[in-house]
């Protein structure tokens, strides 16, 4: 349940028009003014931890730029999260040993990275991470860190759940109630396709997973969202596709607030798990793209205020 004194209550007006003009208020502009110099990302500064936070509790996001290189060190961008708050991973079966996943192509045919587009060289279209997830696994926040970048594209596209949030309430409150409703979207079972010795199928992976698109959780937003048509249904009544045709257009209209670029080696993107993309991209056998990708259950939060 919201409470009814929160700005994203569908009920709340005069809540929401409070925080809407203090979030809209000197909202940066460019991908760059994302972008905080780190000495140290295993322990930040005040003043660079400042910086990070200003903009996490604006945007939602933010992006670390290290001197690391391409240095393959996962301390580095699991120690600046967990200056955030950052310390309950989503351990989920592709991640590496210790839960954080290490993003490059893999030419391994038939292995369980292959299928999954984070694993190939495609693009990527808008989504939120992890938006199949039950809700004890929910994902609120993630930390993205470059190790080895690509010779061309990988770019990413960045935008603030937030703003799509009020895009879609100023054009239709009714929008906001739609995606906020229990069936509003359902992933269906993933079901290992392998059959036994038997001739019985393979076995169910995980089941159905219905639920909002929208919801609050320790008072703030959470977006549950993927462009792709494939392994999600959404609810079919003319309320919820009314609010999804009006989330794809503006996501479609590269809207106020959201940012591309592409980050290099040593930085990283620190955020409460916004909408994002990435695009399709080229590189070597002997130099292949790395990113570092971690999940969390937690929010971020300012443990130095």
């Amino acid at each position: 349940m919201i409470p009814p004194d929160s700005p994203f209550h569908p009920e709340n007006d005069s809540g929401y028009q409070t925080w809407r003009a203090e979030k809209l208020t000197a909202y940066p502009t460019r991908g760059e003014d994302l972008i905080v110099p780190v000495a140290d990302p295993r322990k930040l500064t005040d003043a660079e931890y400042q910086a990070l936070w200003w903009r996490i509790a604006k945007t939602n996001m933010a992006i670390y730029a290290t001197s690391l290189g391409e240095t393959e060190d996962k301390d580095g961008p699991r120690l600046l999260s967990a200056q955030f708050g950052l310390t309950h991973l989503d351990a989920n079966w592709l991640a590496d040993e210790d839960g954080i996943s290490s993003l490059t192509p893999r030419d391994e045919g038939g292995k369980k990275h292959g299928e999954f587009i984070p694993y190939t060289h495609h693009r990527i279209r808008w989504h939120t991470d992890g938006y199949y997830n039950p809700p004890e696994r929910r994902i609120f926040a993630m930390t993205l860190h470059c190790v080895r970048e690509a010779d061309e594209g990988g770019e990413n596209n960045l935008f603030d759940h937030e703003l799509a949030y009020i895009a879609l309430r100023d054009a239709n409150p009714e929008h906001i109630r739609a995606l906020m409703a229990a069936d509003a979207m359902t992933i269906p079972a993933r079901v290992d396709e392998k059959v036994d010795a038997s001739g019985s199928e393979g076995k169910v992976a995980r089941p159905d997973e219905t639920g909002p698109a929208l919801c609050v959780a320790d008072g703030q937003l959470h977006l549950r969202y993927t462009a792709r048509t494939k392994s999600i249904a959404w609810k079919q009544d003319a309320a919820t596709q009314a609010a999804l045709a009006a989330l794809e257009e503006i996501l479609a209209s590269h809207p106020a607030g959201a940012f591309s670029l592409k980050l290099k080696p040593g930085m990283g993107l620190i955020c409460n798990n916004v909408l994002h993309t990435r695009t399709g991209f080229t590189d070597r056998p002997e130099h292949r793209r790395l990113l570092y990708r971690a999940r969390y259950h937690d929010h971020l939060k300012n443990l130095r205020s």
